[in-house]
């Protein structure tokens, strides 16, 4: 490989390293934000399990409680799609810093 060829090569496989490093940033951000939103709706199931515990099951809180639940499940698993998609994109910067390594060692 030519010194220019290879000054090239890098100079694209940092480039790649770039946008995967942002776009597991972004993710962190997403999963950050989804985590956050979880707690809301987990402290609203417990406010609910609560206040039907006190005062017993009127159809609304138990209504309430259901929604809440389908809510708490269906943000699990968004967080948990998040979190493959920054294992994946994690695994691709190791990709590239290895391609990096190769590059360094010729």
């Amino acid at each position: 490989m030519t010194g220019e060829s290879h000054t090239a090569r890098r100079d694209a496989l940092l480039a790649r390293r770039l946008d995967l490093v942002a776009n597991v940033s972004t993710l962190t951000a997403e999963a950050l934000r989804l985590n956050q939103k979880r707690a809301g709706i987990e402290m609203d199931v417990l406010r609910l399990e609560l206040e039907i515990g006190r005062s017993g099951g009127s159809a609304q809180l138990v209504q309430d409680l259901h929604e809440a639940e389908e809510r708490r499940a269906a943000i699990m698993h968004e967080c948990a799609a998040c979190e493959e998609r920054i294992v994946a994109a994690e695994g691709d910067i190791k990709e590239v810093d290895s391609s990096l390594a190769a590059t360094d060692g010729n």
